[in-house]
């Protein structure tokens, strides 16, 4: 196996887990939702609803947003205009593609190093939520993962689109 085959093996499981485990955050956030809304609706037979439920949406989606951005960039699902696509020769898409690559990497090396110093921040001050007084860095490193793993997938996808510069494909073959 050679090191692109072993890079593009990488690159597909940090986008894939991520978005697995962002997937299943929101499903339990969906389901601890429901139990307390249902805990509101049932508090005269003794039930009551998810304390601190609000703060767990925001730090679990939170953290999903960033677990989804690895495989949205691998993909090139994020937002592109195409508009000049078709005029232009497919060696000038290629060389595009090199630089919103490069764009993107940048944007998530920048977002992965600013979560870190707000992290940071909060770990110094020791700021918890209000209800379950969680400590807030916390929800920071879980986004975190997600954001350096963006930024890891980015890179991979610079030199993905890098490599399509260098080496266009044939006709149905996939690089």
């Amino acid at each position: 196996m050679d090191m692109y085959s072993l890079l593009t093996k990488v690159a597909d499981f940090i986008a894939r887990t991520m978005a697995y485990v962002g997937g299943a955050t929101l499903i339990a956030l969906v389901v601890m939702i429901c139990i307390s809304i249902a805990g509101r609706t049932l508090v005269p037979f003794g039930l009551s609803p998810v304390k601190g439920d609000f703060e767990w949406i925001e730090i679990g989606v939170g953290f999903a947003i960033f677990a989804f951005l690895p495989w949205c960039q691998l993909q090139r699902g994020h937002a592109a205009v195409d508009l000049f696509e078709p005029v232009f020769p497919k060696a000038m898409n290629r060389v595009i593609d090199v630089i919103v690559d490069i764009g993107m990497f940048a944007a998530a090396t920048i977002i992965a190093w600013r979560l870190w110093l707000g992290m940071l921040d909060k770990q110094r001050y020791g700021e918890t939520t209000f209800i379950l007084q969680f400590p807030v860095w916390t929800a920071y490193a879980a986004g975190l993962v997600g954001a350096v793993a963006f930024a890891a997938v980015s890179l991979y996808c610079v030199i993905r689109s890098g490599r399509r510069l260098v080496l266009p494909r044939r006709e149905g073959e996939h690089v």
